[in-house]
């Protein structure tokens, strides 16, 4: 009786293990989704920013819940702080209604709009996604003192020195994300 409960055991988790190897992509895809596609690409043409790594950052801020609002108030897929949204929607000509800032922000296009349109400014200045995601957590202030102060180097090279933890991981997090949508989706 042992030996046949073992065996149907075994069975079962070869049964298991092929199952997922035969539908590894589709169950990745469905863990990575491609959501809001049409208006992700129309971003990342816009602002030359790569699809997969603004899917790699929906994926890390908001797991795609668009009504998503963290403990510090971000806002949406890309969890955008009102602050933020204001001074990239002004400096950079992008029409929102700043006088309820809250629900522009909230709204799903202007979230990756403005999201989008903030990952090429910190891609521009840091020249590699590492310093740019770590600025997208950090903010640009902190990410210029940990360079200025040789805590981590201006090439990205040596994020595991990042000084803050949750960002340590969260630029971690966006990297391992990014990689897995080129894998699937490349």
């Amino acid at each position: 009786m042992k030996n046949i409960k073992l065996v149907i055991a075994v069975a079962i988790i070869l049964l298991i293990i092929v199952v997922i190897f035969i539908f590894k992509d589709r169950i990745l895809r469905i863990m990575y989704p491609k959501a809001y596609q049409e208006i992700v690409s129309t971003y990342a043409e816009k602002y030359d920013v790569e699809e997969n790594l603004i899917f790699a950052v929906i994926k890390a801020e908001s797991n795609f819940d668009e009504k998503a609002v963290s403990h510090k108030n971000a806002i949406g897929l890309m969890q955008i702080m009102e602050e933020t949204a204001d001074d990239i929607a002004t400096t950079y000509g992008i029409d929102i209604d700043n006088d309820n800032i809250k629900e522009s922000v909230a709204n799903v296009e202007n979230n990756i709009n403005i999201g989008t349109k903030y990952l090429e400014v910190l891609l521009d200045k840091y020249g590699n996604k590492e310093l740019a995601v770590a600025a997208y957590n950090a903010g640009i202030g902190t990410v210029d003192n940990w360079i200025s102060k040789d805590i981590i180097k201006e090439d990205g090279s040596d994020i595991e020195n990042i000084p803050y933890k949750e960002t340590n991981n969260y630029v971690r997090k966006i990297l391992r994300n990014y990689e897995i949508y080129q894998s699937i989706y490349e």
